[in-house]
């Protein structure tokens, strides 16, 4: 059974959406609209936690956003590539769930994966849309779908925002997301290897560059995204 989504979120592994648009999100289930995420890994090559792990902190983390769906396509952690096998994995949930907006992994960054999984989802979205490629996920042959809007998250690298969101009231939700992933992040009771995820350094970071955003743009926390082609509105005022 499936339904239609506003916004799909996709990251290439568990936690790359919590800490890239999380607030953003929440913001947007609190508005009404129906979000899902999608895992393209389980982030089985991380230095700490288990597939399983991770699984059950996911799942924790969908719960503290309000998400309607999470999934993961089980793809290999550190070895994705923009290959058919795996754009058509994605395309067949772009297809059952016909998301009009969809959030994508940071279009340059530290992980491989994540420029990676960037331009996969990227593409996935565009062939999605074409009828010529067809795709059945057990009940009938999937109608073409392509997202309206692709726009990208910022994740390690400082990369400049085409557009901030306000997230103001909700980079709390945002945060404790973030530590539902208690095995990946900074705990200072934890005797698994250091990474340069691990410290406190980082998730303080993470917060500052929602809230140095907010202060460049007039609000308290602000969270940045790109696009891939311009953005209309029907009128100067809707910008703000």
């Amino acid at each position: 059974m499936s339904f239609k989504l506003d916004i799909l979120a996709i990251g290439a592994h568990p936690d790359d959406v919590e800490l890239g648009c999380g607030a953003t999100i929440a913001k947007e289930v609190a508005e009404g609209k129906l979000v899902g995420i999608l895992d393209l890994t389980q982030g089985e090559l991380g230095t700490r936690g288990t597939p399983k792990i991770r699984a059950m902190e996911a799942e924790a983390a969908a719960g503290i956003l309000g998400v309607m769906v999470r999934e993961n396509l089980g793809l290999p952690d550190g070895f994705l590539e923009n290959i058919k096998e795996y754009q058509l994995k994605i395309v067949e949930i772009i297809r059952k769930y016909q998301p009009d907006i969809v959030l994508c992994n940071a279009i340059d960054d530290r992980h491989p994966d994540h420029a990676k999984a960037s331009k996969l989802a990227s593409d996935a979205c565009f062939l999605s849309g074409l009828r010529a490629i067809k795709t059945d996920v057990g009940y009938g042959e999937q109608e073409a779908w392509r997202p309206k809007s692709v726009f990208h998250y910022i994740q390690w690298k400082n990369i400049e925002p085409d557009f901030v969101v306000d997230v103001s009231d909700y980079i709390d939700v945002k945060e404790n997301a973030i530590k539902a992933f208690k095995s990946q992040f900074y705990d200072p009771n934890s005797n698994e290897p250091e990474s340069p995820i691990t410290s406190k350094n980082f998730i303080d970071s993470v917060l500052y560059r929602s809230r140095d955003l907010g202060r460049l743009t007039g609000v308290e926390y602000a969270e940045g995204f790109t696009t891939e082609r311009y953005v209309t509105v029907k009128k100067l005022s809707d910008i703000f």
